[in-house]
């Protein structure tokens, strides 16, 4: 990964419990796609230069409009917590997640608490998660790294954050980005590559599909200052709009500069 300049978007963001970004649908959706530009095809499926700046300005500005003051879908009160529901979150969805956290950090509020835990109770507390007894093992694992190395506080450099058990970028990115602020990548989720393959932006081609190159890819043309927002936003309207099996394209905000083949 090539090295980035790292934009600081401001304090860490104390985020509630229960924080939530619903898309504007109907009316005021069908409104706001009017008021983008039509993205001319060549054929069914393929958008004419789907990378033009000017159709990647009106995606995010569409996004944007759609999903005003987004936020992380994953609850959390600081950036350990945010670690651990991250790492949690794989094969798993968000809602699950949000459902098994409260538990888990009133047993174990503090990473040091948390390296203390033994592996049979934290299975039982994330076991409706999936892949529990892996994913234990990860978060006690990081746990202790954050005590014996960091002093108890997440690190704030993806170099540094990359060193805990289970975290891998996604993490990191999501980890950097919603609580810290700091935007070194694009968070590429499943939502996020879908998306990201439907609107012809990244992983189109045979070669291109791994989550390290959609992110680069992705990082070539989305703008820095808009990094953290649109894997928010994208991640948002994948769950809620362009949905895997039937993409609701008629509440979609972006249907006018969408040419996916599979559109309904």
């Amino acid at each position: 990964m090539a090295k980035t300049i790292v934009v600081r978007t401001g304090t860490p963001a104390k985020q509630p419990r229960g924080a939530k970004s619903e898309a504007v649908v109907g009316a005021k959706a069908r409104a706001i796609a009017k008021s983008e530009p039509v993205a001319v095809k060549n054929k069914a499926g393929k958008t004419r230069n789907p990378l033009a700046p000017e159709r990647v300005a009106a995606i995010l500005d569409a996004l944007r409009k759609t999903y005003p003051g987004v936020v992380c879908a994953l609850n959390h009160r600081g950036a350990w917590e945010l670690t651990v529901a991250t790492i949690l979150s794989a094969q798993c969805t968000d809602v699950r997640v949000n459902l098994v956290t409260p538990a888990l950090f009133k047993a174990f509020p503090t990473p040091k608490a948390m390296a203390a835990a033994s592996l049979p109770e934290l299975e039982e507390l994330i076991r409706t998660t999936g892949f529990f007894r892996n994913k234990a093992k990860s978060i006690q694992g990081a746990a202790r790294v954050v005590v014996e190395k960091f002093g108890g506080k997440v690190p704030q450099t993806m170099e540094e954050i990359l060193t805990l058990p289970g975290v891998a970028r996604k993490t990191g990115n999501v980890v950097l980005g919603s609580w810290f602020n700091i935007a070194v990548g694009v968070v590429v989720d499943t939502h996020v590559m879908r998306l990201s393959r439907r609107l012809e932006l990244a992983g189109t081609t045979p070669g291109s599909t791994a989550p390290e190159k959609v992110e680069r890819d992705l990082m070539k043309i989305i703008p820095q200052d808009r990094w953290i927002a649109f894997s928010h936003e994208l991640i948002h309207h994948g769950r809620q709009i362009c949905v895997a099996r039937k993409p609701k394209c008629v509440d979609c905000t972006l249907e006018r500069l969408c040419n996916s083949g599979d559109k309904t």
